[in-house]
């Protein structure tokens, strides 16, 4: 998806400048050159991720354009060639998101992160914590306007069941000094299932106890602030976290999953499990596209790309609590926790399901089948997978297109 970016600018050169570096960056830029054509832009202000305001224009010269945009609730970030403390105080206080001087390449070559940023923070979810309403909704506040999806608790109990309840939340931020349960308490227990780039956690304290850095960082905490923080400083910490994370998540993902179709690969394969328990019962079943030879050989390498893809996507779909991963070449492997019963209807119907469909490539339409050979067992994981791909060369050999359990 394509996100549209509202920029009212009265420079045609700056103007140039902004369009293509929005445009390299994959973002929509939609231009106005003053107040009156810009209100002429905000019929649908949903439509915007956000907007970029040149603070003076020829006809709003005192940053008129700031309270028309943030009316329609647009989040902004300001570009002024002037600075002083009255002007960025005015500004900050009308509630945008940040201000930016149009006078420094580095300023203005910040614009771009920002954006990407306030993009991929719509994936992401902040749990605040802090026991002083004001404190919390200031936050929840400041976070909001960083696209963010924010829970909120009043305690470190509280927080923590939320935790559980919600586990992919990407980022808590706790006061220490709360009832029930403190925030360096909290964050210990944080660490005994999340790590630092599952879960960061910004750890604040009023306190004027010196240490208090250093017990957060040790308790886990990834940063820590002292309240009162500066809000450019604490938007600035958060965007250092959230970037820190998604380089790990996107790391995580080029060691773990196979890159053509999305799936786990043989790393994740072996060293993640489906079950609560070793000692449980586990369903393993291997895979392979029939004649895959002959597709690629007839379609080229691009045709049997898309067979991987469009089979990937079926097997996946099917079993979604299973770990389900790509061995190489045409070859899949599934990993269920579950009623076996339940794991070979469901393989007969991702067969009969792939048997009846045609995947587009170019022009053509290319059909495919698989074989499947399946288990179940206490087994090592090696054993078992032996013997599903002993069941496997049997349904190759037993004339393909079947499942043998």
């Amino acid at each position: 998806m394509q996100h549209q970016v509202l920029v009212v600018e009265d420079s045609r050169a700056f103007r140039h400048y902004l369009d293509d570096q929005l445009q390299q960056a994959g973002f929509k830029a939609v231009f106005a050159e003053n107040l009156a054509q810009a209100k002429s832009l905000l019929s649908d202000p949903e439509s915007y991720l956000c907007a970029v305001l040149d603070y003076c224009l020829p006809d709003a010269q005192d940053g008129e354009i700031i309270d028309l945009v943030l009316k329609h609730k647009i989040k902004s970030i300001v570009l002024t060639a002037q600075f002083n403390d009255e002007i960025r105080e005015k500004v900050l206080a009308k509630g945008v998101l940040d201000y930016l001087l149009k006078d420094s390449a580095a300023s203005v070559a910040y614009l771009v992160p920002l954006l990407l940023r306030l993009k991929s923070n719509l994936d992401h979810k902040a749990l605040v914590v802090d026991d002083s309403d004001m404190v919390r909704n200031h936050v929840s506040n400041l976070l909001e306007k960083q696209n963010l999806t924010v829970y909120e608790a009043s305690d470190g109990n509280e927080a923590l069941q939320i935790i559980e309840d919600n586990p992919d939340i990407s980022l808590v931020i706790t006061d220490n000094d709360m009832p029930e349960k403190d925030g360096i308490t909290m964050t210990r227990e944080i660490r005994r299932e999340h790590s630092r780039n599952k879960m960061a956690v910004l750890g604040l304290s009023g306190s004027n106890d010196s240490t208090m850095t250093a017990q957060f960082l040790k308790a886990g905490a990834n940063d820590f602030l002292y309240k009162p923080f500066n809000q450019e400083e604490f938007n600035c910490r958060i965007h250092h976290i959230l970037n820190m994370k998604d380089t790990s998540d996107k790391l995580y993902r080029m060691a773990n999953q196979d890159a053509l179709t999305g799936l786990w690969n043989r790393r994740y394969f072996f060293t993640h499990s489906c079950c609560q328990s070793e000692s449980q019962q586990r369903n393993i079943a291997m895979i392979d596209i029939d004649f895959f030879k002959k597709v690629n050989d007839t379609y080229g390498h691009d045709g049997g790309d898309a067979v991987l893809i469009t089979l990937s996507k079926i097997i996946d779909a099917h079993f979604p609590e299973a770990i389900v991963a790509r061995f190489g070449g045409e070859e899949f492997c599934i990993k269920h926790c579950g009623n076996y019963q339940t794991f070979i209807a469901t393989l007969e119907l991702v067969r009969q399901r792939i048997e009846s469909i045609t995947v587009p490539y170019l022009e053509q339409n290319i059909e495919v089948t698989i074989s499947i050979g399946a288990t179940t067992g206490l087994e090592d994981i090696d054993e078992l997978l032996k013997i599903a791909d002993d069941n496997l060369y049997s349904a190759k050999q037993n004339g393909r297109n079947q499942l043998v359990k």
